[in-house]
C-alpha cells in the first residue's frame, strides 16, 4: 500500500469496524435510529436497559409496534432491574431525582403488561446490568455504558453491527444472554 498511514486513519479495521455510530451522549442518537432499527428487525428485539423508560416516552405506539413484531414472529424481550431491590434503592441514592429507578421501572412493568395481552413478549428482572443498557436489534444494537453517577441519557452510546464472530457486537450479545439465563420471569 502506498500510504499505509492515511488509509489507516480513515478506513476502519479489526473490532472497530462493527462500530456504525459513537455518541457521546444517549440522547444524542436521533430517535429516527431507534425508530428505524426497530421497524427494521424481523427476528430478535431486546431491550436490556435498567429501566427501559424513556423508550416509551421516546416511540409512539411502542406496544403497538411491538406487538405487531411479536406478532410476525420477533422474539420481544425485555430485561429490567428489580424495583424493590437493594441494587435499585442504591441507584436511587446515588441519582438523587425525583423520578426515581424504581418508578421508571414500574412504568415499563406497566407498559409490557399491556404489550403482554396483545403479544407474546419475555420479561426477566436482573440487577446485574444496572451499568451497561444494551438493545438489540437483529444484527444491530445500541450500547451504553453508564458512567458513574450520571442518569442513561449523559452516558456515551455505541451503534454496532455485526459483522463477524466474535466481535464488539457478540461480546455485548454474549453478554446479554448470560444476564437473560440468570434472570428471573417477571410474569409468573
Amino acid at each position: 500500500m502506498l500510504w499505509p498511514r492515511p488509509a489507516k486513519s480513515v478506513v476502519k479495521t479489526g473490532a472497530s469496524r462493527e462500530i456504525v455510530q459513537a455518541y457521546p451522549y444517549r440522547n444524542a442518537c436521533p430517535t429516527w435510529v431507534w425508530g428505524q432499527l426497530i421497524d427494521a428487525a424481523s427476528h430478535s428485539i431486546t431491550f436490556a436497559g435498567y429501566t427501559n423508560y424513556f423508550i416509551w416516552q421516546e416511540h409512539p405506539r411502542l406496544i403497538e409496534r411491538l406487538a405487531a413484531k411479536a406478532a410476525s414472529g420477533c422474539s420481544v424481550r425485555f430485561l429490567v432491574g428489580d424495583p424493590d431491590s437493594e441494587v435499585t434503592r442504591r441507584r436511587e441514592e446515588i441519582e438523587g431525582v425525583p423520578l426515581t429507578v424504581g418508578t421508571r421501572i414500574k412504568i415499563t412493568l406497566d407498559a409490557l403488561s399491556k404489550l403482554k395481552d396483545k403479544a407474546r413478549v419475555d420479561a426477566r428482572f436482573s440487577d446485574e446490568h444496572i451499568a451497561l443498557s444494551v438493545f438489540s436489534f437483529d444484527s444491530e444494537m445500541l450500547v451504553t455504558p453508564h458512567l458513574s453517577s450520571l442518569l442513561g441519557h449523559e452516558s456515551p452510546m455505541l451503534h454496532l453491527r455485526r459483522l463477524g464472530d466474535d466481535g464488539l457486537y457478540d461480546r455485548f450479545a454474549s453478554h446479554v444472554s448470560a444476564l437473560w439465563e440468570g434472570g428471573r420471569p417477571v410474569w409468573e
